[in-house]
């Protein structure tokens, strides 16, 4: 380890001062599937942020503080504070199928994150992160494994993540309690496990400073959500369209 907190906060701020810093800003409609019988899509707006000083940064809605790190040339390696907004759930109105159901709501999760990256390219990310609102009353934990490729105009981020959902954040969103069964509906309580996901980010630009900017991802939930009465579906497919302006300043 090479800096205490306060130093390397204080040498991060003042490198960032020295060098020119560049953000990213846009927004897009915000599309997610679900796994619940005969539930409609998410559609929804979304904001795009992508910022890194190495003090604090922005990766599309997710926000993040370092606290202890090393940039160089070829790589970089840092870990932070982070939180990040949790969309999953439903309204007991959503289906027939839900009728008598306890609603369960989104949530934002925070905790510790660490990543680590190879010549601005290939990269690794370790997140332990808490529901900070009291929702699923857990934690989960992911990896995700990533790296850059250019094709033409095309800009390539495709990503492998595997996740641990353990057992109350997987009984909130996908268990049946005793007083929500029916004939049709038995009583579940799914136990924790793992799942994974693929996606990719397209960066296409349309000018020096615009570019379009779509994400594409599925995740495969685990096989104990899968089974619970509720769900009809193995995967969860979201994605976003955007335009973003990038600047320096």
């Amino acid at each position: 380890m090479k800096y205490l907190l306060i130093s390397v906060l204080l040498f991060l701020h003042l490198n960032a001062h020295e060098n020119k810093q560049e953000l990213t800003i846009g927004a897009g409609p915000y599309f997610q599937s679900q796994p619940y019988k005969e539930a409609s899509a998410l559609i929804l707006p979304s904001p795009v942020i992508f910022f890194d000083n190495s003090v604090v940064y922005a990766r599309w809605s997710r926000f993040g503080l370092y606290f202890l790190g090393d940039k160089q040339e070829e790589y970089a390696w840092g870990f932070s504070l982070t939180v990040q907004p949790r969309t999953l759930g439903y309204k007991a109105s959503d289906s027939a199928s839900l009728q008598g159901m306890s609603d369960k709501d989104s949530t934002m999760e925070g905790g510790v994150a660490f990543s680590a990256s190879y010549k601005n390219s290939t990269y690794i990310e370790v997140m332990l992160l808490a529901d900070i609102l009291n929702k699923y009353n857990s934690w989960i934990g992911s990896v995700e494994i990533g790296d850059e490729y250019t094709v033409g105009r095309f800009t390539f981020y495709p990503s492998a993540v595997l996740l641990y959902q353990p057992k109350k954040f997987l009984d909130y969103y996908y268990g049946i309690k005793n007083s929500e069964a029916t004939l049709q509906r038995p009583a579940y309580s799914p136990n924790g496990g793992f799942s994974f996901a693929v996606q990719t980010y397209i960066k296409y630009p349309l000018t020096k400073k615009l570019s379009a900017l779509v994400n594409i991802r599925a995740d495969r939930i685990p096989n104990s959500a899968y089974n619970s009465p509720l769900v009809n579906n193995k995967f969860i497919y979201s994605g976003l369209a955007s335009v973003i302006y990038t600047f320096t300043y």
